[in-house]
């Protein structure tokens, strides 16, 4: 780890530094004042400074404690770390070894996931390697030497227009009803759709903002505008709002759509479909529909187009016609 120093970025000081692996970190130190950054950064030294002998555990439990309330997916973190906290907690860091990885990895396939007992994929298994890897990197501790599954292909699982309306037919709590217009309406990613609050959603512009004022995530979240249908299943959940977030049920917010979501795919008689995949139906839809890259970018809350283009473009009805067009004969 480089020796950490403040920077100014945007007219906000942040600590900057290389970790173990050379990637530079940055981390913001909330102030616009140099004398109040540097008095920050001391303190920011001393908190990340891992004590001899620190065990694997205090560091990663450190670092989720750093991250709580700052990222959208905490809950993420927190249930990967469980999973890998027996056989990773009590490890100084260099006793990690690639040895030990495979260990791990074997016994998570063993033990397999959800309640029908399948194995653990290598995409869940390489998450929570990844959560241990980021608290040492984040702590600049070095000796630990990782192996990791190779990460799977991505999911390219889309809806039609019918199977994402067997769905809502499905749907047997309105609150999952809800959700998923929201998600294919918006675009928006699962964590956003479920800590939407209702003054963020401006019916007189026809406009849901889905990030947060202030908030800092690397996540893009979009401001959006309303379809019709979306509109009026807001309207209709108005009126019976009990709680100032969107998606709530029994007088509270909802912290997991996965239970309702799944039961919803079950009766529709669909497959292999996962909240994320509305998402990514919405992208397709949108492309098919001829929408230029840039604009779904935006809607996607994208903040590097090339990863639409990446991803999307092959949906696009236009998509090589004009390069196919000059092999014609």
């Amino acid at each position: 780890m480089s020796e950490m120093r403040a920077k100014l970025y945007r007219g906000s000081w942040y600590a900057v530094w290389s970790d173990a692996t050379g990637a530079t970190q940055r981390r913001s130190l909330r102030t616009h004042d140099r004398e109040e950054a540097e008095r920050r950064l001391i303190d920011l030294r001393v908190a990340m400074a891992a004590p001899p002998g620190a065990t694997t555990g205090e560091i990663v439990q450190a670092y989720l404690d750093e991250k709580k309330g700052r990222i959208a997916d905490h809950d993420r973190l927190e249930n990967g770390w469980k999973q890998a906290k027996a056989s990773f907690g009590h490890l100084r860091p260099d006793q990690i070894t690639r040895e030990v990885c495979r260990e791990y990895a074997q016994l998570r396939r063993l033990q397999g996931e959800g309640k029908r007992g399948r194995p653990t994929s290598d995409a869940t298994i390489l998450k929570e390697l990844n959560i241990v890897r980021q608290a040492l990197n984040w702590r600049g501790v070095q000796g630990a030497v990782f192996e990791a599954p190779s990460a799977p292909p991505p999911r390219d699982r889309h809806l039609t227009k019918a199977e994402f309306q067997k769905l809502l037919d499905a749907c047997g709590m309105a609150h999952v009803r809800l959700f998923m217009v929201l998600a294919l309406s918006t675009a928006g990613r699962k964590s956003a759709i479920l800590q939407l609050t209702w003054d963020r959603v401006d019916f007189d512009r026809n406009q849901i903002r889905l990030a947060v004022v202030g908030e800092r995530n690397r996540k893009g979240r979009a401001l959006v505008p309303m379809t019709d249908r979306l509109r009026s299943e807001l309207l209709k959940a108005k009126e019976a709002a009990l709680t100032p977030y969107v998606i709530e049920y029994a007088g509270g917010p909802v912290l997991n759509i996965k239970k309702g979501f799944a039961a919803a795919v079950e009766r529709s008689g669909l497959s292999d479909v996962t909240p994320h995949d509305l998402r990514h139906s919405a992208a397709v839809w949108m492309a098919e529909a001829g929408v230029a890259m840039d604009e779904i970018a935006q809607f996607l809350g994208h903040t590097d187009p090339r990863i639409t283009y990446r991803v999307y473009a092959r949906f696009s009805p236009e998509y090589l016609r004009k390069a196919a067009s000059a092999l014609d004969f």
